[in-house]
């Protein structure tokens, strides 16, 4: 056993010390049979949570009604939830009622899916009541129990099925397929904010090409909030080597094929951050252009390093060009420019009005552009004295 169930292992031990049982469930007890990195771990125990805060001195309830609170040890914080059947969901997404109960397999039989319906003791033991470990072994996803019956009580687990064969590169069980395509307009009743989380774990995934396949066979793509409910989206996708790119690659393919209106708009829908959406739609006027012509030093300058090697990673997947030789490329060229970012160049705005007795105007962002694409051109060496005379020269002042 490895961090960060080492961490952990105080509070289950704690918990069976109080007369109760602990498990490691969910996904880190899959990624640990799996061997892959675990970032964090969730805790079921046959305590409630009434009983858990008997035991803990530093608890914050987080989804208290739920049984789920979190339980602070040396600093560190762990999701603690009570063994808890559920019924009567409501939009397709959270139940009606949650029950506390004392039994592992209760709990365990509500999960999604097999894989991640086994639970590790504080020994590394594990308890498996739905073949999780066959699974795994066979690389299959499957519902527990009925895919029909899991897809109605939570259909967010529709995008949670094709978001793992993304990232595990696993197959669907046949009943499990099936029950997608039979349940996708379910999807239309989840927030947008809970389907994106999923759509960006499956665009970061490099199994994305089958992902996307099943969106398309299932039918779940038209049930998305934009971009990939298209199916000419869909279907060029699917004829790229898309498997090595990264989500922000994915989104401005995307972009580019939808060839919509307004960019923003199209981004927005999906509830992505401000901060993506403005570098996104940035990006894909570099695109446009890269389209029409090779990349001026002006233009590399001006997308910075990372825009451009997104740019050219999107431009040359495109057209079915060589990936690692032109980002290379694009990282060699970007080095040998004279200056980086508009922080690096010797002048400012400052010293143009000192050079000169024009008033600040729209003239100064013009000439500053002069400037750098003449650093750029190596026409005159980044020096302010050098630069100065430059202008004069050039009668630009």
């Amino acid at each position: 056993m490895k961090e960060p169930f080492l961490s952990a292992l105080p509070i289950i031990e704690d918990i069976q010390n109080a007369g109760f049982e602990a498990y490691f469930v969910g996904g880190s007890v899959r990624d640990h049979l799996l061997g892959k990195e675990i970032h964090d771990v969730d805790i079921a125990t046959s305590a409630t949570p009434a009983e858990l805060k008997g035991i803990f001195s530093k608890t914050v309830d987080v989804g208290i009604e739920h049984g789920t609170i979190i339980v602070i040890i040396q600093g560190q914080g762990f999701e603690v939830t009570t063994y808890r059947t559920e019924a009567e969901y409501k939009d397709y997404r959270r139940p009606e009622t949650v029950a506390f109960v004392r039994n592992l397999t209760e709990d365990l039989k509500r999960r999604d899916f097999t894989m991640n319906a086994i639970a590790m003791d504080n020994n590394g033991e594990l308890v498996d009541p739905f073949e999780g470990q066959k699974a795994l072994k066979e690389q299959l996803i499957e519902t527990v129990g009925s895919a029909d019956e899991r897809f109605q009580e939570d259909a967010l687990r529709l995008m949670r099925a094709v978001r793992f064969v993304s990232q595990l590169g696993f197959r669907l069980e046949h009943q499990t397929e099936r029950a997608i395509a039979t349940h996708a307009c379910l999807l239309k009743h989840i927030a947008v904010e809970r389907v994106m989380v999923e759509m960006v774990k499956l665009l970061d995934g490099p199994n994305k090409s089958e992902a996307f396949n099943i969106l398309f066979t299932s039918g779940l793509y038209k049930y998305l909030p934009s971009l990939f409910n298209e199916k000419k989206v869909i279907d060029a996708t699917m004829k790229y080597q898309i498997s090595s790119l990264n989500e922000d690659d994915m989104w401005l393919l995307a972009l580019y094929l939808a060839d919509a209106d307004d960019h923003a708009e199209e981004l927005k829908s999906w509830k992505l951050p401000s901060k993506k959406i403005k570098s996104l739609v940035r990006a894909i006027g570099f695109l446009n252009r890269r389209h029409l012509h090779e990349w001026t030093s002006f233009e590399l300058f001006s997308a910075g390093r990372e825009t451009a090697v997104l740019v050219e990673t999107v431009y040359q997947t495109i057209q079915h060009g060589s990936l690692m030789e032109s980002v290379t490329l694009i990282n060699n060229r970007f080095d040998q420019l004279p200056i980086k970012s508009r922080q690096e160049l010797a002048v400012t705005g400052n010293d143009l009005l000192s050079w000169s007795d024009v008033t600040a105007g729209p003239w100064m962002k013009e000439l500053l552009e002069k400037i750098i694409q003449a650093v750029l051109d190596n026409d005159v060496s980044n020096d302010k004295e050098e630069i100065r005379r430059w202008v004069k020269v050039c009668g630009l002042l």
